[in-house]
């Protein structure tokens, strides 16, 4: 996620891609550490986006970054920016 947060400027998440199996949608699944309430030790917390891949261009593996967009359905609120990583091919 991005920390800064002007007014007008969409947030940004970077993810790993989990799932192209539909049609113009990827989901990305994005890890963040986030401080224990009580003892204050750092653990990892996982948030899974569902983003609208326009041109499918997204596949297993890919470091991608994502913005936030106008709800595209009842569970599409991102939209894929571009691909940072791509994954190595499996032969």
């Amino acid at each position: 996620m991005s920390t800064k947060r002007d007014r007008g400027m969409p947030r940004t998440a970077d993810g790993v891609v989990t799932s192209d199996k539909m049609h113009k949608t990827i989901v990305v699944r994005s890890e963040r550490l986030a401080p224990h309430p009580l003892y204050g030790k750092y653990v990892k917390r996982v948030t899974q986006y569902r983003a609208h891949d326009e041109n499918n261009e997204a596949r297993v593996g890919d470091l991608v970054r994502l913005v936030e967009s106008r709800r595209t359905s009842r569970t599409k609120a991102w939209r894929l920016l571009r691909v940072l990583e791509t994954a190595p091919k499996v032969e």
